[in-house]
C-alpha cells in the first residue's frame, strides 16, 4: 500500500505522487571468464535487487548483454522498464532497471578513455560513457544518469589524470545541458575518483550536484564510506595501498528544481560479506539512498563564482599538462616513422642490400610492422590532441564568463539568488525616457 503523501508535498505535488524514492547503485565486476563468480553474483544481484524493491537501479560493468538479459529476465515483475547502454568494443557496461516508466534515454561516450595498447588496463575497449534515461515518477520528470569513468591505476603516477578531467568535464556538461526542465536530477556510478579529487569537485561545483554521503541524516555502511574495501573477498589489496582501509570511489548525486527538491534521508552501503552467501556481490560495494521528496525550493547556494573559477583553473592547468605530453608522444610516433621508413629504404636500396633474401624479408616485415605502428599511434595521439584542444577551449570560455561575473559583482556588490554574481547593465543600455 502506498504511502500517504507528506504535508510538504500537497499543493504542488498530486496525492497519488510518491514522497521517497529509493535508488541503488552498483559496479557489477561482470567480466566474463575474468571476473570470479559472475554467474553466481548476478543471481545475488538479482535477487537483492527482487527483494528490496527499490525505484531504479543503476549498474555499472555488466559487460556482457546475456547477462543484462538475464537480469531483465529475473527483475521483470519488480522493474519492468530497463535500458542497456551499448558502445565501444564491448560496450559501455551501464543499465538501468526502473519501476517507473523510462519515456527516453540517451548515451554520451566520453572523447578519451586511455589507450588501446594498454591491453591490460583494457578502458578504451570498454566504451566508457554517461547514459540518460528520461524517467516518468508517477508525473515527476527526473533525469537520471548512469557513469563509469576511467579507473585510476597508479595514485602516485597517475597517466590517465588529464583523461579523466576530460571526462568529469564532458559528464558536467552532459548533465547541465540535458537536465534542463527536470524536476529530478539524480546520477549514480563508479567515478573512480575520491571525495575531494579536482574531477569530483568540478562535477560538483558545475552542476549543482549534492552528495548522498555528505548529506544524509542517517548513514549505516562502512566508515567513511567506503565502497572499495579491504575486507571484501575480492578487493586486491595493492589496489588500495596507501589507502590501506578503503576507499570512496561509488556515489549517487541528486539536485532537486524549483518544483520539488530532493533530500537524503538515509544512504547505506553492503559491507563486503552477505549473509547466508559464499562471496560479495562485486569487489565494489553497492550504494542505496533513501531520497525525500519535499516541496519546499533547494535554498542552497551554488559554489561562490570564485571557487568555481579555482576548480576550473586547476582543470585547465591538468589539461594543458596533458596536452604537452601527448604532442611529445605524438613526436615520438612521427620519429618511430620517419626511423622505419630510412630503414625500409636503406634494406631494399640494391646498390646497398648484401642480405640474403630471408633478412631482408624478416628485416622489411620488421620496419614496415614499425612504420604502420608509428602511424596508428600517430594518428591516435593526434585525435587525442584535438579532444584536449577542444576542451581547453570550452574551459577558457567556463572561465571567462566567470571572469566577466566576478568583475560584474567586484563593481556592482551584487549577487544572483544561485550564488552566482549578476551584471550590471552598461549604461549604454539604459532605457530611453
Amino acid at each position: 500500500m502506498q504511502e500517504p503523501v507528506k504535508p510538504e508535498l500537497r499543493g504542488t505535488m498530486a496525492t497519488e505522487r510518491p514522497s521517497r524514492l529509493r535508488v541503488f547503485s552498483l559496479n557489477c565486476w561482470g567480466i566474463r571468464f575474468l571476473s570470479q563468480h559472475c554467474a553466481e553474483r548476478y543471481e545475488m544481484i538479482g535477487e537483492l535487487l527482487d527483494r528490496e524493491q527499490h525505484d531504479i537501479a543503476l549498474l555499472q560493468e555488466v559487460w556482457s548483454e546475456k547477462d543484462f538479459l538475464f537480469l531483465k529476465g529475473k527483475l521483470s515483475s519488480s522493474h519492468p522498464y530497463t535500458h542497456y547502454f551499448k558502445s565501444g568494443v564491448i560496450g559501455s557496461g551501464l543499465a538501468v532497471f526502473s519501476k517507473h516508466r523510462i519515456q527516453d534515454a540517451l548515451i554520451y561516450q566520453y572523447s578519451l578513455n586511455g589507450y588501446p595498447y594498454m591491453l591490460h588496463h583494457g578502458d578504451w575497449f570498454g566504451g566508457k560513457a554517461v547514459g540518460l534515461v528520461i524517467v516518468d515518477v508517477l508525473g515527476l520528470k527526473a533525469h537520471v544518469y548512469v557513469t563509469h569513468l576511467h579507473a585510476e591505476y597508479s595514485r602516485a603516477q597517475d597517466a590517465y589524470l588529464p583523461h579523466r578531467i576530460v571526462q568529469s568535464w564532458e559528464l558536467l556538461q552532459f548533465v547541465r545541458h540535458t537536465s534542463c526542465g527536470a524536476d529530478l536530477v539524480i546520477l549514480g556510478g563508479d567515478l573512480n575518483m575520491h571525495p575531494q579529487d579536482l574531477g569530483n569537485r568540478l562535477l560538483r561545483s558545475h552542476t549543482g550536484l549534492r552528495d548522498c554521503y555528505t548529506e544524509t541524516d542517517m548513514f549505516d555502511g562502512c566508515e567513511d564510506g567506503h565502497t572499495l574495501i579491504a575486507d571484501n573477498h575480492f578487493t586486491k589489496k595493492q589496489d588500495l595501498i596507501p589507502f590501506e582501509k578503503g576507499i570512496r570511489i561509488d556515489y549517487i548525486l541528486i539536485k532537486g528544481s524549483r518544483r520539488v527538491n530532493m533530500k537524503c534521508e538515509s544512504l547505506s552501503t553492503t559491507k563486503g560479506s552477505v549473509a547466508d552467501k559464499p562471496f560479495p556481490y562485486s569487489d565494489h560495494e553497492a550504494l542505496t539512498a533513501d531520497l525525500a521528496l519535499l516541496r519546499t525550493e533547494d535554498s542552497r547556494n551554488a559554489l561562490p563564482v570564485s571557487e568555481r573559477m579555482e576548480v576550473v583553473s586547476e582543470a585547465l592547468a591538468v589539461v594543458k599538462e596533458g596536452l604537452c605530453l601527448t604532442e611529445a608522444l605524438r613526436d615520438k610516433a612521427l620519429s618511430l616513422m620517419c626511423g622505419a621508413l630510412l630503414l625500409l629504404l636503406l634494406v631494399f636500396l640494391p646498390c646497398l642490400c648484401h642480405f640474403s633474401f630471408i633478412t631482408t624479408g624478416f628485416l622489411g616485415a620488421v620496419c614496415m610492422g614499425a612504420l604502420l605502428s608509428g602511424a596508428l599511434l600517430y594518428l591516435l595521439f593526434t585525435i587525442h590532441i584535438k579532444v584536449l584542444k577542444e576542451i581547453e577551449d570550452q574551459m577558457l570560455l567556463t572561465s571567462n564568463k566567470l571572469q566577466t561575473k566576478l568583475t560584474g559583482c567586484r563593481v556592482s556588490g551584487s549577487s544572483s539568488s544561485d550564488g552566482s554574481p549578476e551584471l550590471q547593465p552598461s549604461s549604454s543600455f539604459k532605457r530611453e525616457e
